[in-house]
């Protein structure tokens, strides 16, 4: 045989080989089951909730954490709030440490959280996110950037508590914080985030994978059915026109609008079904 005829034979069985490897695929998305985990409450006025509702009446709003877990990744929107300061200030009823409730309601441990989804940068959102110790934290950039300074400093009122401003600052110093640039990102397979309706200066929620579908979880985009079922806007935030598009915008993302979630409404430990005490399964 030739050598002209072996180098021939040597190309087609490297060609072979090449095709007979199979094309890689794309990742597959996963699906998520969800949770609400309630891990405390306190009487509230509904007209500082939505914007027109009458005085004088009163709403039990729950303190909530959402999970979003598949596999061995755990996935919280929010992470409460445990700092003494605010428990006195507040008073809230039947209060355990957002850490707590998740262990005692799912039996997750703080160091299970993989990661952590930061709607906004209010107290009682953000606090609680150096009680998970392997958490990566997801907050929008122009968030960060405009609350919160280099050395950990409040650069706008309105957002960041000090302790919460100088915490988030170390844990983007220790390189556990990822800024989101933008709206309607993918930060994880199934689990999308966009800009919200400002209630702080670039809030957002996410949107996350089920087997029903897509489930929309507001935080405080949205605090109550009310706001949602009345398509009224929140009686605190910068823009309520920003608010009800983007009221209108998660409805039209959800698969259907029993699934989008408010942030405090204590009627979503009514209409899912409860899994333990203070815990309710949102995804089927």
């Amino acid at each position: 045989m030739t050598l002209h005829a072996l180098a021939t034979l040597a190309v087609v069985g490297a060609l072979s080989v090449v095709l007979a490897t199979p094309i890689a695929e794309a990742p597959r998305q996963p699906n998520y089951d969800v949770y609400a985990v309630r891990f405390a409450h306190v009487s509230y006025p509904v007209s500082s909730l939505v914007r027109g509702a009458e005085r004088g009446r009163d709403i039990d709003i729950a303190f909530t954490v959402w999970v979003m877990r598949a596999g061995n990744r755990v996935v919280l929107l929010d992470a409460g709030f445990y700092r003494e300061k605010f428990i006195t200030r507040w008073k809230p009823a039947d209060f355990v440490t957002p850490a707590a409730a998740l262990q005692r309601g799912l039996g997750i441990s703080p160091e299970q959280v993989t990661d952590i989804v930061i709607s906004h940068s209010h107290w009682d959102h953000v606090d609680g996110a150096d009680l998970f110790p392997r958490a990566t934290v997801w907050i929008q950039k122009d968030e960060y950037d405009y609350y919160v300074g280099p050395q950990g400093e409040v650069l706008h009122s309105g957002g960041a508590d000090a302790d919460d401003a100088k915490m988030l600052a170390e844990l983007n110093q220790a390189g556990r914080v990822r800024l989101v640039d933008g709206d309607a990102k993918q930060i994880l397979l199934g689990i999308t985030v966009y800009t919200g309706g400002k209630h702080t200066f670039a809030s957002q929620f996410a949107g996350v994978r089920t087997a029903a579908g897509t489930v929309v979880l507001a935080s405080d985009n949205a605090y109550l059915y009310e706001n949602l079922e009345k398509h009224l806007p929140i009686a605190q935030t910068l823009d309520a026109e920003s608010n009800l598009k983007a009221q209108e915008r998660m409805l039209a993302l959800a698969a259907a609008p029993s699934l989008v979630i408010p942030g405090h409404d204590p009627a979503v430990f009514e209409r899912f079904p409860a899994v333990a005490p203070g815990v309710v399964k949102i995804s089927k």
